[in-house]
């Protein structure tokens, strides 16, 4: 493929590149910390230490103690450790409420526990993809036992009002949970602030390495294992774990938190600066808040009638930028965005799709190469949609 250009990659909400210091941690521990971290001799207990020390780092990034945090192979397996975890402490079902704009992470366990019998409550949104806390108070029954609503949504890149919503359930006796792998290392998060009992996080997201996450678990909650077998993470997660990818995790999670506010402003300068070179382009309609502080600092999101989402993403890979369709292919045939058709989009804008993501390696140049090639797209002959 010969060589990608890093700043043109504007797809960090997919997944982002582990920084060489993260790199380098998972080098050290795979050769150095290769025990398995139950065993009782200096082998075992050296991979034991470089997993404590990552469960700190992670921990320190929310705000937590580090005996709350469970490692997970990621922001799926957390989530639903959250969910069926939950519902697995009770005989019969009872009922959930979730978002309408909910990763698959979330959506499909919740359609899994109503094929047995659960009752879900899924809440609308308004056209921005905003879920609102007074909503959720009326959606609140006798038998609601957990909400789950994620903090910032990938698609539209909404950040939702999650301790309003946390507030709602706290004084309702209800639990909640939120999905913040695209929040942690972009916003500041605190669990005690937030009001959360539970909350997931994924550390490719955040520049950490593939197949790792972490799921934070309030003291006094209590969830029940997914995957049963031994007793890692206080038996709430089975397997022996991946030691070099939690020690990356863990200082990927610790230089998130050391420069995030820094990175976050830069982030936020260079969101407004496209979003004002994309406005001037005619076709693309901005998806999510159309007030930038109320969506996530990286993230812009957009569609239009006159092209597919993926005909978008290709001809900008073609001209070797990387951004992400909304809309995802199944079975040979193209499906709407389902987060724009909850916000009230069109079926035909719904396909139209994009999201931009930037990070890091993002420059004011790449901006600027992005909206002239946007503009070149945009004024070619429309694609019929089949």
């Amino acid at each position: 493929m010969g060589d990608l250009d890093p700043s043109l990659y504007f797809d960090h909400s997919a997944t982002t590149p582990p920084r060489p210091e993260v790199l380098a941690a998972f080098q050290k521990a795979a050769t150095e910390a290769w025990g398995n971290p139950s065993s009782l001799h200096s082998w075992g207990q050296r991979a034991a230490i470089a997993v404590e020390i990552a469960r700190q780092q992670v921990a320190t990034l929310i705000g937590a103690a580090p005996e709350r945090v469970v490692f997970t192979s990621g922001g799926t397996e957390s989530d639903n450790l959250a969910i069926v975890g939950i519902a697995r402490q009770f005989e019969s079902p009872q009922h959930l409420i979730i978002s309408s704009v909910e990763h698959a992470a979330i959506a499909k366990p919740a359609l899994y526990l109503e094929s047995q019998g659960w009752q879900v409550t899924r809440l609308p949104v308004n056209e921005q993809g905003q879920v609102s806390s007074f909503v959720l108070a009326d959606a609140i029954q006798p038998d609601t036992v957990l909400v789950s609503v994620i903090h910032g949504q990938s698609e539209v890149g909404s950040v939702q009002p999650i301790a309003d919503m946390a507030e709602v359930c706290r004084e309702a006796g209800v639990l909640f949970h939120s999905d913040c792998v695209q929040t942690a290392g972009r916003l500041p998060l605190d669990v005690d602030k937030l009001g959360v009992d539970l909350l997931s996080m994924s550390s490719h997201k955040l520049y950490g390495p593939q197949g790792v996450g972490a799921l934070y678990v309030r003291d006094g909650v209590d969830i029940a294992p997914v995957a049963l077998g031994g007793k890692q993470e206080a038996t709430l997660r089975a397997g022996t774990q991946a030691v070099p990818s939690i020690a990356g995790f863990g200082v990927a999670a610790e230089l998130a938190q050391q420069e995030l506010r820094e990175e976050a402003q830069r982030l936020r300068g260079l969101q407004a600066q496209l979003a004002e070179a994309i406005a001037a382009i005619d076709g693309l309609v901005a998806t999510g808040p159309t007030d930038l502080d109320d969506r996530l600092p990286h993230h812009l999101s957009y569609c239009t009638d006159r092209h597919t989402g993926t005909w978008l993403v290709t001809q900008l890979n073609l001209a070797g930028f990387a951004v992400s369709a909304g809309s995802a292919c199944s079975s040979g045939e193209l499906q709407p965005n389902p987060t724009l058709l909850a916000s009230g989009f069109s079926e035909q804008q719904a396909l139209g799709a994009i999201r931009i993501a930037m990070g890091k390696a993002t420059t004011e140049g790449a901006i600027v190469r992005l909206a002239e090639t946007l503009q070149v797209l945009m004024a070619t002959a429309p694609m019929s949609v089949s």
